[in-house]
C-alpha cells in the first residue's frame, strides 16, 4: 500500500514561506537559518523554490531520490528542486505548455549547479533509446565546455558564470529530448586582460597549461608556467578543489561527445595560445622626426609565435599595431599609435578574439544539439543568470547585469500575479486587487529611448567632438536631475552635497533591491567596444580558417564605413527579445541564495542572507501569495488528510470529495471567512486555520495510535496465549510417547539379557560334550601316528646303511680312474696350463671392469665431462675409446630431442663462436643470452603496425639501436629491421623509414675487440644505398646482430660470398664524400655511460670503453 505524504509532515520550521506566522522580516530568516541549520536548504514560496548553497555535497541528489519525487504532486513530498522540475516536465509533456525556469541569485549561490540539476533529472526521467540517450549526452555534456570558457575563479565563487546562459531544450510530443538551442549573454571579456585581485582569469588557460600533453603544449609554443603570461593572475592560478588538468581532459571528452572535430579542438586551442602570446606583446616608444611618438614591438618573439599559430604575416600585425587608418567617403587617414594607444589595441584585439572564440562555441554548440526534425517542438527554458550585483566599484559590467536584474523582477511580477489571479478567475474566487511596489519606472529611467540612460550613453558615444566619462556624466545631471530613483552630486535628489559615499565622478540609481553607486569611469570605452579596422582586417588576412570566420569584417572587398553597434544596445535588444521569450512560457523560478561569503558550510550570515532577500524581493512575493488566500489543496487530498476529525467522514466518505469537505468544516466549525470553495480546491485565508486543522489532525492521530496500540497489544496477547496453549498440548503429547518409548525399551532389554544367559548355558553344555568326544578322537590319532613313526624310522636308517656302502664304492673307483688319467696326461697338462690361466684371469678381469664400468656410468648430459677412473693401465686404449664412443652416442641421443627452431638457434651460436671466439671481448657475456631476433615483437605491438605494413619479408630481428651523428658522436635512436633481403632502418616514435639497404649492397661490417657494441655497415661505392655514406650504429645486441647478418648476407649475394666481418680496434667509415676514422680506446667511464662516443677533428672519432675486469 502507499504510504500517503504531505508538505507539512514531519516539518522542520515552514516548509511554505506562505504559511509562516507571523510574517516579518526576522522570521522569515529565523525560518531560513533553522531549516537550513537541518540541511534543509529548500524552502517555497508558493511555486518559488529558495534554494540555499549548502557549499558540501548532500545526499538528496541520488537516483532514489530522482523516482521519489517523479510524476508526484508539487507539495506531495518536503521541498526540493526536483519537484519544481518534475512540476515543469509533466505541464510541458501533458499539458502540452511551454516552460521556462528562471534561476537568479549572486554569484556563489549555486545558480549554475541548481541549472545542473533541473537538467539531469529532466534526463532522467524522460523517455530511453540509443538517439535519445545521444541527445541528452550532448546536451549535459555542453555544460563542461561553456563552463571551461565562460566561467572563472572569483572572490565570491571558485566556479562563477562569468556570461548569462539562456537554454531552450526541445522535446517530442512524447516528452523525449530532440535538442536544445543556447543563447548566452555578455561574457565579461575584460576579465581576459585584467582580474582583480584574488581571482583568476578563465578556467580553459590554466586547464590548457595543466592538462595539454607535452607534445600539444609544443605545438601551441606554450609553457606549463603561469608566471610566463602576462594575462594570468599567479596570486589565485591554483584553485584548492579544482584539477585543472582533470578538467582539460573532461573538456576534451565533453567537446568530442558534443561533435567537435579534431581540427576544430585543435583551430579553439590555437585561439587560446594566442590570447596568451598576445598579452605578452610589449610595446616601446619611438620618436619620429616629425616630433610624434609611435610605438614599436619591443620583443619580436611572442608576436613570431602568435603569428605562426594563426598564419598571419608578422609585418601586417607589427604595422597594425603601431598605425592606425580612419577611412572617410572619399580619403583613408593614417596615423601613429602612441604605447598607451598600441596597448589598448592589444588588449581590445584579445577582448574581441576570446568573446567572438566564445560566441562560435555557442553557434557551434547548437548546430550540434538542435533539434532535426521540423515539427512543432515543445520547449522548455532554462535561464542562468548574473544575479543582481552591488560591489564596492560598480562599473558598466554591473549596469547592464543590474538592469537585466531590474526587467526579470518586472517580469516575475508580473507573471507571478497573473498566475495567481488566472487561478482565482479558474476556481471561482473573486479577485481583488493587491498593491505592490512596481519597477517598471527604474526600466523606463534605465531603458527609455528619448532620455534613458543608455540612449544618453549611446547617443554620448556617437557624436562628434571630444567625449568623456565626465561628459556623459554632466548629459546625466541634465536629463535625469529630477527622476526620483536618480542621484548625484548635481541632482536635486542628493540631499546631501558634501556626502563623500557619493563622490563627483558617480551617480546613484534607486533600484527594486537597493541603492546602488556606479562610477562612470570606463562607461563610454566599455559602451563602444571598438577594434580598430586594421587589426580585424589583419586577422581577415590570416590563414587559420577559423579567424576568417570570426573577423568578417575585415574582409576588404566588404567594407562598412557605419559604425557598428554599441554594447549597451546589443544588450538591451537582447534582453528584450529575452523578456518577449519568456513571456510566451509558463514560468518557474528558483531563487538562489549564498549562506556567508567563506564559501564554507554550516555558516549561515544572517545580514548577508537578508540582504540577498531584499534584492530578491522575496518578502515581496510573500506578500503577494498571501494577499487572497494563503493557502489552497484540491478537495481529494484535503478530505484524506482530514478526514479522521470528523466521525462523518471516518473512515470512508462515499459520496463526492467537496461534499465531505463542507462536512467537515462544517463539523469543526471552521469560520465561513476563513475559507472559500473553489471548482476544484479550497482555500485557506489564514495560515493560523491550516495550523488549527494540523494540531487537531496531531491529537487525532495521537488516539487513533493509541487506539491502534491498543487492539494490537489485545491481540498480541491472545495470540501468545494460543500459541502457549498449543504448545503445551504439544509438549504434552511427546513427553508421553516419550515415557511409554522408554518403558518399552527397559522391558525390551530385559528379555534380552534372559535370552541371552539362556541361549549362553545351552552353548556351554554342548561345547563342553563336543571336546570330549574330540579328545577321544584325537588320541586314537595320536597313538597311531607314533607307531607309524617308528616303522619308517627303522626303515630309514636301514635304507641309509646301504646307500652309505654303494657310494663308498663309487669313491673308490672315480679316484683310481682320476690317477690313471693324470699319469697319462701329466705331461701335456704342465705345457698348456700358463696361457690358460693367463686367459681366463684376463677374461675375468674384462668381464669384470665392463660390469663395473655399467655401473657406474656418468649422466646423458653432453657436457657431462665425468668419467670413471681405469683399473688397469694395459686397459687405457679400450678405456679411452669407451668414453669418446659413449659421449658421441650421448650427444646424438641429444640432438634427437631438437626441434628445427632450436638446431637454428644452436647454429647461429656456433656461427657467433667461429666469428667471435677470442676476438672480441663482448662474446663471452653473450653465450648464455638465446637469440631471441624479435625484441619488440613488431608484428603484434600495434605501435609498430604502420612500420610491419611496410615490410614486405619475414622480420628476422628487430631491435632499437643507436644511429651515431659524425658531427657530435651523439646517437638518435632508431628501430633496425633485418629481413632476408635488406637491412631497414625506421624513426621509434613515428615508424617512419629513414632508410632500406639491400643486402647485396653491404661489403662488410666493422666492429671491435673491445666490450662495446658499436658496429659500422659499409656500403658497395655507387649503390643507391650508399648516397649518404656508410652507417655507424651502437647494438645491446651486437653479437647476435652481426651473426644474422653473416649468415643471411652469405645467402642474399649473388656470388655466394660469405659477408666479410672486420674486427679491429680502428677502422674507416665513408660519410657521404669523407672518411672517417673511429678509433677505440680504453677509459674510464664519463656521466654514468659505460662508453661514451666523442668527435676529435673532421676524420676521427674517438670511442672510449671501460677497461674490463
Amino acid at each position: 500500500m502507499e504510504v500517503k505524504t504531505s508538505l507539512l509532515d514531519n516539518m522542520i520550521g515552514v516548509g511554505d514561506m506562505v504559511l509562516l506566522e507571523p510574517l516579518s522580516e526576522d522570521s522569515f530568516l529565523e525560518n531560513l537559518r533553522k531549516r537550513f541549520d537541518h540541511n534543509e536548504i529548500y524552502t517555497y514560496i508558493g511555486s518559488v523554490v529558495i534554494s540555499m548553497n549548502p557549499y558540501r555535497s548532500l545526499p538528496i541528489y541520488s537516483p532514489e531520490k530522482v523516482e521519489e519525487y517523479r510524476n508526484r504532486n508539487f507539495y506531495e513530498l518536503s521541498p526540493h528542486i526536483y519537484a519544481l522540475a518534475d512540476e515543469a516536465y509533466r505541464s510541458l509533456r501533458d499539458h502540452d505548455k511551454d516552460q521556462c525556469i528562471l534561476i537568479t541569485g549572486e554569484s556563489g549561490a549555486g545558480k549554475t549547479e541548481a541549472s545542473k540539476l533541473v537538467m539531469s533529472y529532466v534526463a532522467a526521467v524522460c523517455g530511453k533509446g540509443q538517439e535519445v540517450n545521444k541527445v541528452k549526452e550532448q546536451l549535459l555534456q555542453s555544460n563542461p565546455v561553456l563552463e571551461a570558457f565562460g566561467n572563472a575563479k572569483t572572490v565570491r565563487n571558485d566556479n562563477s558564470s562569468r556570461f548569462g546562459k539562456y537554454m531552450d531544450i526541445e522535446f517530442d510530443f512524447k516528452g523525449d529530448p530532440l535538442g536544445g538551442v543556447i543563447s548566452n549573454y555578455l561574457l565579461e571579456k575584460s576579465r581576459v586582460v585584467k582580474q582583480p585581485r584574488g581571482e583568476r582569469n578563465f578556467h580553459i588557460f590554466y586547464q590548457l597549461l595543466s592538462g595539454a600533453s607535452d607534445d600539444t603544449l609544443e605545438k601551441l609554443k606554450l609553457d606549463r608556467d603561469f608566471s610566463k603570461y602576462n594575462y594570468l593572475s599567479l596570486d589565485s592560478a591554483v584553485v584548492n578543489g579544482l584539477d585543472d588538468a582533470t578538467s582539460f581532459r573532461t573538456v576534451k571528452n565533453a567537446m568530442q561527445i558534443v561533435g567537435f572535430m579534431e581540427n576544430e579542438v585543435q583551430s579553439v586551442l590555437e585561439l587560446v595560445a594566442a590570447v596568451l602570446k598576445l598579452g605578452n606583446i610589449e610595446f616601446k616608444p619611438e620618436s619620429r622626426c616629425n616630433g610624434t611618438d609611435e610605438s614599436r614591438v619591443k620583443d619580436k618573439n611572442d608576436l613570431k609565435e602568435m603569428c605562426e599559430l594563426l598564419g598571419i604575416e608578422q609585418a601586417v600585425l607589427e604595422r597594425a599595431f603601431s598605425y592606425r587608418t580612419v577611412e572617410a567617403k572619399l580619403e583613408k587617414v593614417s596615423t601613429t599609435l602612441n604605447v598607451a594607444q598600441a596597448y589598448y589595441a592589444r588588449d581590445a584585439l584579445a577582448k574581441n578574439l576570446y568573446s567572438r572564440l566564445f560566441s562560435w562555441l555557442v553557434t557551434r554548440i547548437n548546430e550540434s544539439i538542435k533539434a532535426q526534425t521540423k515539427t512543432r517542438h515543445k520547449v522548455m527554458g532554462v535561464l542562468d543568470i548574473y544575479g543582481f550585483e552591488i560591489f564596492e566599484d560598480n562599473s558598466f559590467e554591473q549596469f547592464i547585469i543590474n538592469y537585466c536584474n531590474e526587467k526579470l523582477q518586472q517580469i516575475f511580477i508580473e507573471l507571478t500575479l497573473r498566475e495567481e489571479q488566472e487561478e482565482y478567475v479558474r476556481e471561482g474566487i473573486e479577485w481583488t486587487n493587491i498593491e505592490y511596489f512596481n519597477n517598471a519606472v527604474i526600466c523606463d529611467l534605465i531603458e527609455n529611448n528619448q532620455n534613458g540612460i543608455m540612449a544618453m550613453l549611446d547617443e554620448e558615444c556617437l557624436r562628434p567632438g571630444t567625449v568623456t566619462d565626465e561628459t556623459f556624466l554632466d548629459k546625466l545631471n541634465t536629463v535625469c536631475a529630477e527622476h526620483q530613483h536618480f542621484e548625484s552630486r548635481l541632482s536635486k535628489n542628493s540631499k546631501f552635497l558634501n556626502d563623500h559615499s557619493l563622490p563627483h565622478s558617480c551617480f546613484r540609481i534607486q533600484h527594486y533591491a537597493g541603492k546602488v553607486l556606479y562610477g562612470v569611469e570606463g562607461f563610454v570605452d566599455k559602451n563602444n567596444d571598438l577594434l580598430y579596422r586594421d587589426l580585424s582586417q589583419a586577422m581577415y588576412k590570416a590563414n587559420h580558417s577559423l579567424i576568417k570566420q570570426l573577423f568578417p569584417e575585415g574582409n576588404p572587398a566588404k567594407v562598412n564605413l557605419k559604425r557598428p553597434p554599441t554594447a549597451g544596445f546589443q544588450f538591451k535588444a537582447s534582453v528584450g527579445i529575452l523578456m518577449r521569450n519568456l513571456q510566451t512560457k509558463n514560468p518557474n523560478y528558483i531563487r538562489c541564495i549564498k549562506p556567508n561569503d567563506k564559501k564554507a558550510p554550516h555558516i549561515f550570515t544572517e545580514s548577508l542572507v537578508c540582504h540577498q532577500v531584499h534584492y530578491l524581493g522575496l518578502m515581496e512575493n510573500v506578500r503577494v501569495r498571501r494577499a487572497g488566500y494563503a493557502f489552497r489543496q484540491a478537495y481529494e487530498p484535503c478530505l484524506e488528510r482530514y478526514k479522521m476529525l470528523c466521525k462523518r467522514t471516518w473512515p470512508h466518505w462515499r459520496g463526492p470529495a467537496r461534499v465531505g469537505v463542507e462536512v467537515l468544516m462544517a463539523d469543526l466549525q471552521v469560520p465561513a471567512e476563513e475559507f472559500s470553495y473553489g471548482r476544484s480546491k479550497i482555500f485557506i485565508r489564514n495560515p493560523r486555520t491550516l495550523f488549527f486543522l494540523e494540531e487537531r489532525r496531531r491529537q487525532c492521530l495521537q488516539d487513533l495510535a493509541t487506539l491502534i496500540q491498543k487492539i494490537y497489544r489485545g491481540w498480541k496477547s491472545r495470540t501468545h496465549f494460543l500459541l502457549l496453549k498449543k504448545s503445551q498440548i504439544v509438549v504434552a503429547a511427546w513427553y508421553r510417547r516419550y515415557a511409554q518409548q522408554k518403558k518399552y525399551q527397559r522391558i525390551k532389554s530385559a528379555t534380552t539379557v534372559v535370552q541371552s544367559y539362556t541361549r549362553g548355558w545351552q552353548a556351554r553344555k554342548l561345547l563342553r560334550e563336543l571336546k570330549h568326544q574330540k579328545r577321544c578322537e584325537e588320541a586314537v590319532t595320536t597313538i597311531a601316528a607314533y607307531w607309524h613313526g617308528t616303522q619308517a624310522r627303522r626303515e630309514l636308517r636301514r635304507l641309509k646303511e646301504e646307500a652309505r656302502r654303494k657310494h663308498a664304492v663309487a669313491v673308490i673307483w672315480a679316484c683310481w680312474q682320476g690317477l690313471k688319467v693324470r699319469r697319462e696326461y701329466r705331461k701335456f697338462f704342465r705345457a698348456n696350463a700358463g696361457k690358460k690361466i693367463y686367459n681366463f684371469t684376463i677374461q675375468r678381469i674384462m668381464q669384470k671392469y665392463f660390469l663395473g664400468l655399467k655401473r657406474t656410468l656418468p649422466s646423458m648430459s653432453p657436457i657431462d665431462k665425468n668419467w670413471p677412473a681405469r683399473p688397469y693401465r694395459f686397459l687405457d686404449t679400450a678405456h679411452t675409446e669407451l668414453r669418446g664412443i659413449f659421449h658421441l652416442w650421448r650427444c646424438k641421443k641429444y640432438r634427437s630431442q631438437f626441434t628445427q627452431e632450436k638446431k637454428a638457434v644452436y647454429e647461429e651460436k656456433l656461427e657467433a663462436s667461429e666469428i667471435f671466439k677470442d676476438k672480441k671481448s663482448l662474446y663471452p657475456s653473450s653465450v648464455s643470452q638465446p637469440f631471441k631476433g624479435d625484441y619488440l615483437e613488431i608484428s603484434k605491438n600495434p605501435k609498430y603496425q604502420k612500420l610491419n605494413s611496410c615490410v614486405e619479408e619475414t622480420v628476422l630481428l628487430a631491435d632499437v639501436v643507436n644511429k651515431i651523428n659524425r658531427a657530435n658522436g651523439k646517437g638518435a635512436t632508431r628501430i633496425l629491421l633485418l629481413t632476408k633481403k635488406s637491412v631497414v632502418l625506421a624513426d621509434q616514435k613515428s615508424g617512419q623509414v629513414k632508410a632500406s639497404v639491400a643486402l647485396p649492397d653491404l661489403t662488410s661490417v666493422s666492429v671491435s675487440t673491445q666490450n662495446d657494441g658499436f658496429f659500422a655497415l659499409k656500403l658497395k661505392e655507387g649503390s643507391a644505398s650508399a648516397v649518404k655514406g656508410d652507417f655507424l650504429l651502437s647494438s645491446e645486441h651486437l653479437i647476435e646482430t652481426i651473426t644474422k647478418l653473416h649468415h643471411i648476407g652469405s645467402t642474399a649475394s649473388d656470388d655466394g660470398e660469405q659477408l666479410n666481418i672486420d674486427i679491429s680496434d680502428e677502422f674507416l667509415v665513408q660519410f657521404k664524400q669523407d672518411k672517417v676514422c673511429v678509433k677505440f680506446i680504453q677509459g674510464a667511464p664519463k656521466n654514468g655511460s659505460s662508453v661514451s662516443c666523442k668527435r676529435k677533428n673532421n676524420r676521427l672519432l674517438e670511442v672510449s670503453v671501460p677497461a674490463t675486469a
